[in-house]
């Protein structure tokens, strides 16, 4: 097994500021932000599974400036890539972290890192031009505001480096997820503490606006992913606290959002629905439920919106107990053919096969994941290749993907990182 070690300017790889063990997020740090806004008091949002999904942070005193954080050259991570290789961005309590990536083994050669650490940069999107990259601030408390916050930054088309633009309310605490609408116009935010989802606008420099449009769900709600439909014409947040899927109307002119009818999906006690993925089809869904260790096929109705529940498989062995265990991250294969479902506790993950008719899963194997804690992964737009982030053991791992069987096998690659919680595979932005 081939480990990298993520080295730092000044030649020391940095620890991980946090404990062991899947306990709940506690994302204190401090220092100088790049390009903040002024002082940052501690944050707070609970994780009700105990496994990591808000957090706690606090942060320093930020100051203007464009280039948030050091930059890390080629140091520790074999030899460097070509300009044309994939990009991979790395998300976490520590900052964010920037490699090149070898698609024939997973290999990872850093680039630029740690980016942002104090913000507590936990998820990352990637508009669909390539041109910029948003993080959420996963804090309780920004610039006086409680609420957590989105950062922009620009990804530099010579060398995929971040340039830091600007910072926007989340209008919720303790913001856990965000992804860009269809047209990269807008952000959409989902705040795991506030119980809030808003939409941001993105303007042509790249800057964020402030949100044009806002849903509340209730603080028990624990709002944990803010999604568009394939046609950008819906939206959907996950309720893990409700055990519901929010359906909204979405205006992708506008980026306003309005109840769908009917306004939610009722999913049964205890689901605790997480993040949700689309299949390329666009006639189904899947959502990973985090404490039932599950996921469920949703059949998907493009016309009205609306998502109805068909069938929900576990996503462990038999015999094994969900109770210590907690589910993070569901994707879809690019071929339509497997569906992916992160286990943490167990340290799997989870295979499926997919009736092309019905979009229901059978399951097909568990691969270790060779660490702690896999908060969230990513397959490579061919689908040959997936990263796997083992947030509490500070490493990423690579996986050949078996295209016949949805097999996992690792390619020996490890990368060391920092506490990572999010693992994107990008393609160079053009130049």
């Amino acid at each position: 097994m081939q480990r990298t070690l993520f080295w730092l300017a000044a030649g020391l790889w940095i620890g991980c500021g946090r404990s062991g063990g899947g306990t709940a997020r506690d994302g204190t740090s401090s220092g100088i932000t790049s390009g903040g806004g002024g002082s940052m008091s501690q944050g707070n949002g609970t994780d009700s599974s105990g496994t990591g999904s808000s957090g706690t942070g606090s942060s320093g005193t930020g100051s203007s400036g464009a280039g948030a954080g050091a930059s890390s050259g080629g140091a520790g991570g074999g030899a460097p890539q070509p300009a044309g290789a994939p990009l991979v961005y790395v998300g976490g309590h520590e900052g964010i972290f920037v490699f090149r990536l070898d698609e024939a083994d997973g290999a990872l050669s850093p680039v630029q890192g740690p980016l942002d650490a104090e913000m507590n940069p936990t998820f990352l999107a990637v508009d669909p031009a390539r041109r910029l990259l948003f993080a959420v601030n996963e804090l309780g408390e920004v610039d006086g505001e409680l609420s957590g916050a989105v950062s922009a930054f620009q990804i530099r088309p010579e060398d995929g480096t971040l340039a830091f633009i600007n910072r926007a309310s989340s209008k919720g605490q303790g913001p856990a997820h965000l992804a860009t609408d269809r047209s990269g116009r807008f952000v959409l935010v989902a705040n795991y503490g506030g119980g809030t989802a808003a939409v941001l606008p993105v303007g042509q420099d790249g800057a964020l606006g402030q949100a044009v449009d806002e849903a509340s769900f209730g603080r028990r709600s624990r709002s944990h992913h803010a999604v568009t439909d394939p046609a950008n014409r819906f939206a959907f947040v996950t309720n893990l606290g409700l055990n519901t899927i929010a359906q909204l109307t979405f205006d992708a002119a506008t980026g306003r959002m309005e109840p769908g009818d009917p306004p939610a999906l009722s999913l049964p006690t205890g689901t605790t629905p997480r993040h949700l993925d689309f299949h390329p089809s666009g006639r189904f869904a899947y959502v990973i439920n985090e404490r039932s260790g599950s996921i469920t096929t949703l059949s998907y109705d493009p016309e009205r919106g609306t998502l109805s529940a068909v069938a929900t498989v576990s996503t462990l062995p038999d015999g094994v107990s969900a109770e210590e265990n907690a589910c993070a991250e569901v994707q879809v294969a690019p071929s339509g053919k497997f569906v992916y479902g992160s286990n943490r506790g167990h340290d799997s993950i989870a295979i499926f096969a997919v009736a092309p008719d019905r979009g229901t899963l059978t399951p097909a194997g568990h691969a270790p994941t060779q660490g702690k804690t896999p908060r969230h992964f990513q397959l490579s737009p061919t689908g040959k290749l997936m990263l796997v982030a083992n947030q509490d053991s500070n490493n990423i791992v690579a996986f050949r993907v078996d295209e016949a069987t949805g097999a996992l096998e690792p390619t020996g690659r490890v990368t060391e990182v920092p506490a990572p919680t999010y693992v994107g595979i990008v393609a160079p932005p053009a130049r």
